[in-house]
């Protein structure tokens, strides 16, 4: 762990800030993990939507893949279903993931 860019304190560089609150607490969090997710998502070659910057979109050799980001869900559809499964895969080490597998009902 680093101390914040500019307030290294010479002769203290050893030592960190103790935070006193969660990240989720903070009115910025939601961004900063968007931010995140979105730059994870570059790496992986997705591009956002024109109309919509929560739905992302892959094409690859095996067919698209669509990713649609609603609050703290994640809906992963297309055709390429070797992709999907490499893409969960990546997500699942990028962050703590629960797969459901299928759902019924999607608004």
């Amino acid at each position: 762990m680093d101390q914040p860019s500019g307030y290294v304190v010479s002769g203290s560089e050893n030592l960190v800030c103790r935070l006193k609150k969660a990240l989720y607490e903070l009115k910025q969090s939601p961004r900063a993990w968007f931010d995140k997710f979105n730059s994870i998502l570059f790496k992986y070659d997705f591009l956002h939507a024109m109309s919509d910057h929560l739905v992302f979109s892959r094409l690859s050799t095996g067919g698209v893949i669509v990713l649609i980001v609603y609050v703290d869900d994640i809906i992963i559809s297309g055709s390429d279903s070797v992709g999907i499964a490499d893409l969960k895969a990546y997500l699942n080490r990028q962050f703590h993931t629960k797969d459901l597998v299928l759902f019924n009902i999607f608004l």
